[in-house]
């Protein structure tokens, strides 16, 4: 008997819309659905998507728990009890769907399970289908380019902390800080300190019926938002150095002088 395929299926960062034809094919087949859920008792945004864009949830569906959490140990017995589920189902030559918000292979629960399962019998076919990022449905709600003619973009979580988030705003043009909730009023406080508060724009569930925009970055001192939110900041007077064949020189970090 041939095994079934692990798909990673993104669909977007929360409106329908914004899921690729790709994902909407393989979400109308009779395959096997899987999903992340956070406890027994929470619901998964990732469904939620298919389910306002009125596809019917397939007999065959499971919920695959991972908690929020940072303890290494719980989340490999969690990583490993979802990984067997969703093997015992492609070794009885059914392909599994799991179910990603945004994209699966940024950021996303997605790349644990397939290394898990893959480790587990390396024999397994994993496709990524590709999807929209939070990131980039935000660019584009907030008319905000995430890079022009030779910007530099980088893309972190805020968990980095505030050392590595000002470290990135004198290398990159373009700076995306994901999942700010825990440090929302330390990164406030940094972009004032900084003159970049007008530059920057908050996203809360971009794409779904709940987001939320807000230009003021520096009204939401003190408020908590949502886990899923981010800031995008542009750093337009960041030094850059000379162009050399249409390449630029590098500029040495918190010095504005060109390296040689």
């Amino acid at each position: 008997m041939s095994k079934g395929i692990l798909y990673g299926v993104s669909l977007g960062p929360g409106c329908p819309d914004l899921m690729t034809r790709r994902a909407w094919a393989l979400l109308q087949s009779d395959r096997t659905w899987a999903y992340p859920i956070r406890n027994p008792n929470s619901d998964s945004y990732a469904l939620d998507i298919a389910l306002r864009a009125g596809i019917k949830v397939p007999s065959q569906a499971m919920p695959l728990i991972f908690p929020m959490t940072h303890d290494a140990e719980k989340l490999a017995k969690y990583w490993l009890k979802a990984a067997e589920s969703v093997l015992e189902k492609l070794q009885r030559g059914q392909d599994v769907l799991f179910l990603v918000e945004g994209d699966a292979s940024t950021y996303s629960t997605f790349g644990h399970l397939a290394r898990t399962v893959l480790a587990l019998d390396e024999r397994i076919r994993v496709e990524t289908i590709a999807g929209v990022s939070s990131f980039n449905a935000a660019a584009a709600r907030l008319k905000m380019p995430l890079a022009d003619v030779d910007d530099t973009i980088a893309i972190i979580p805020a968990g980095y902390g505030i050392k590595t988030i000002s470290q990135r705003l004198d290398q990159f043009d373009t700076l995306i800080l994901l999942k700010v909730k825990p440090l929302l009023d330390e990164i406030i406080d940094l972009l004032s300190e900084r003159g970049l508060l007008k530059q920057s724009r908050f996203i809360e569930k971009a794409g779904s019926p709940d987001e939320r925009i807000v230009e003021d970055v520096a009204s939401l001192h003190g408020e908590k938002v949502n886990y899923l939110s981010l800031l995008l900041v542009k750093n337009p007077d960041r030094p850059r150095g000379e162009m050399i064949r249409g390449c630029r020189k590098r500029v040495a970090p918190n010095t504005g002088k060109i390296d040689e």
